[in-house]
């Protein structure tokens, strides 16, 4: 085989390879469990050969086999081990005479939730069969800068697909070479045959189905990752507005005892709690992944505030403004969660809705001056009295690009629908909200949204599905549909959220809508797998995850 050259299967081998992948996902689950239930036993797994060390004590085992010797690092997922890599771990090893490999950790594996498919573990003993490997440590942090620091390698090795550092979607490699050169060290590039573990995976091992894999077939064939994550990369300029309610998500974990025995309830008790900045503030923290340039502007109460907790909450690019709502609360969602397995028991509101509705002159004072500053308005608008009939008026009459999410959810009663607004350019609704704002709960959706789109004089329509993926509609592009793409549900609070966020920036710069509804699926597989808000979607990840889906 020469660079270059694709490798096509028999269909007898295209069959093994089938097989040994459902046997392969079926083994990694296997592991995946078996590792989770090591972790929460404190139990560290014994590691299956020598060749593989902790990353610590192989620190510490060079400074005493070195002895002079020429050590080489390479450093990577190496998620399916090919050809590709053992060349490249073959040339890095002619720059010495000890070579090392650090693989990524499994949580720091950024192609998207479904990867890697094999675990860490898995990776490092694949790595450490190969003879020319010295010794193999699974990294602990996000990148290899700070595995170069501890380990003080003499030379850094990476493939030549990292040669042009203008290309690398992280930007990782130009902090690698400073850590290599900081420690007297020196970068190297390989020029081997060039495969990749995600083309590899998406040609013969996909983990999707069969829709998903023929809709990314097409997609593939209309863009290109460079097209895709493109309109990300062009956000980065977008000067962008958050206007809606704050919230704070609190999430109550217990454990279910049974019965009460004197009354008819459910009993629980209290193991522990957390809370995440919800609603507008969530949205905020997503934009400022995309865009340098975001600004806030909600509701806080007087009365259990927490700004001190909102404010360090809030991504660094993010600048708030809040308003004060006199004798009420800010709004907190709490939900009583099982711990295990993690389902929720059920749901209280703690607000003030008139007290935000007295605000209202205020807050249009605000963005009548704010507005006119901006190049998109996002109106997270969740029907909890903040945004109101003259704060609408505001920005309908204001914004040059208006995004709006008007929630239904059982706070607002189904009352906080979307024809509130006279006019958007792009909206971001559920199914059931769809439904609720035209009174049809089962008529055809397409000619549902070609009403409300057509009534709000809105240009792009994005209608989120849960599994079912997403209903895409634009006025000069007509209608797409995106399948789903997550392979496990964790928690759906904020999914939309998100999927709002980043769809709304993507409008702003022209993203056509077929495309908003990939980036979005994709953004919102990635949402569905956090709990509520612990962290948010964040731009290299995300470009990496693209990546993967889009490589062949």
């Amino acid at each position: 085989m020469v660079a270059g050259q694709s490798y096509r299967p028999t269909r007898r081998a295209a069959r093994r390879v089938d097989t040994g992948s459902d046997l392969a996902h079926r083994c990694c689950g296997e592991s995946n469990r078996l590792v989770d239930r090591w972790l929460e036993e404190g139990v560290r797994p014994v590691l299956v050969t020598t060749k593989i060390k902790d990353i610590h004590e192989l620190a510490a085992e060079l400074e005493l086999v070195r002895r002079g010797r020429t050590v080489v690092q390479c450093h990577g997922v190496f998620d399916l081990l090919h050809i590709g890599h053992i060349r490249h771990f073959q040339q890095a090893k002619k720059s010495g005479e000890m070579l090392i490999v650090t693989v990524t950790p499994d949580r720091h594996v950024n192609k998207g939730p479904h990867r890697p498919v094999f675990t860490e573990l898995l990776r490092a003993e694949a790595i450490a069969a190969l003879d020319g490997v010295d010794y193999v440590a699974i990294n602990k942090w996000p990148t290899a800068v700070e595995a170069i620091q501890l380990l003080r390698p003499d030379v850094y090795a990476k493939g030549s697909d990292y040669a042009n550092a203008s290309t690398d979607i992280t930007g990782g490699i130009s902090l690698e070479r400073s850590a290599i050169e900081d420690i007297g060290g020196k970068l190297v590039f390989t020029d081997e045959i060039r495969f990749s573990s995600s083309a590899l995976l998406n040609q013969h091992m996909s983990i999707f189905s069969d829709e998903v894999n023929d809709y990314l077939t097409k997609f593939r064939r209309m863009y290109s990752t460079a097209d895709v994550t493109g309109f990300i990369d062009r956000a980065r300029g977008v000067r962008a507005l958050v206007v809606g309610d704050a919230i704070i998500d609190d999430y109550q974990y217990c454990e279910t005892l049974g019965k009460s025995g004197k009354e008819p309830i459910l009993a629980a008790q209290f193991v522990r709690s957390e809370k995440f900045v919800g609603g507008a503030l969530a949205v905020a923290n997503h934009i400022a992944s995309c865009c340098a340039d975001v600004r806030l502007v909600t509701m806080l109460g007087s009365d259990d505030s927490h700004e001190a907790f909102i404010r360090a909450s809030l991504a660094p690019g993010v600048v708030p403004e809040f308003l004060t709502m006199a004798g009420a609360p800010t709004l907190i969602k709490r939900r009583f969660i099982e711990t295990y397995p993690f389902q929720k028991l059920f749901e209280v509101y703690v607000m003030n809705e008139q007290a935000a509705q007295q605000k209202a002159h205020d807050l249009c004072a605000v963005l009548e001056q704010v507005v006119p500053e901006v190049d998109v308005v996002i109106a997270a608008d969740y029907g909890h009295g903040m945004i109101g009939p003259a704060v609408v008026d505001v920005l309908c009459r204001t914004a040059r690009c208006l995004a709006v999410n008007a929630q239904v959810n059982a706070g607002n009663h189904g009352f906080n629908t979307v024809s509130k607004y006279r006019r958007a350019d792009f909206i971001s609704l559920s199914e059931k909200e769809i439904r609720l704002e035209a009174r049809n709960p089962s008529g055809d959706l397409r000619e549902l949204v070609h009403r409300v789109a057509g009534a709000l004089q809105c240009r792009q329509v994005l209608v989120t599905r849960g599994a079912r993926g997403s209903l895409c509609y634009g006025r000069d592009e007509g209608f797409f549909e995106t399948p789903g793409f997550a392979l496990r549900t964790v928690d759906r609070v904020g999914a939309g959220d998100a999927v709002f966020a980043i769809g709304s920036v993507c409008a702003a710069v022209g993203a056509p809508i077929e495309v908003i509804g990939f980036i979005g699926n994709a953004v919102g597989s990635e949402a569905v797998g956090i709990v509520g808000n612990q962290r948010f979607i964040e731009r290299a990840p995300l470009l990496k995850h693209i990546e993967a889906l889009l490589k062949v």
